[in-house]
């Protein structure tokens, strides 16, 4: 889950979001995303799906990166 959180916090990061304010843009807690990007939290598809939609990328493109 770490290495997926760090996909996730690089992909935010490079389009220029905080946490905070790309949280608000999903309609999700910022602590919530925070766990997310720091591997505490045990992603579901559709909280997956819902990160990725944000972000304007694909879910197994974020997967494919975490494998790397």
């Amino acid at each position: 889950m770490q290495q997926l959180g760090k996909a996730l916090r690089e992909r935010r990061v490079a389009a220029g979001y905080s946490q905070e304010g790309f949280a608000d843009l999903i309609g999700m807690h910022r602590t919530y995303y925070s766990a997310i990007e720091r591997g505490e939290k045990n992603l579901q598809l559709d909280t997956l799906q819902k990160v990725c939609l944000g972000l304007k990328c694909k879910p197994w493109e974020v997967l494919r990166e975490a494998d790397a």
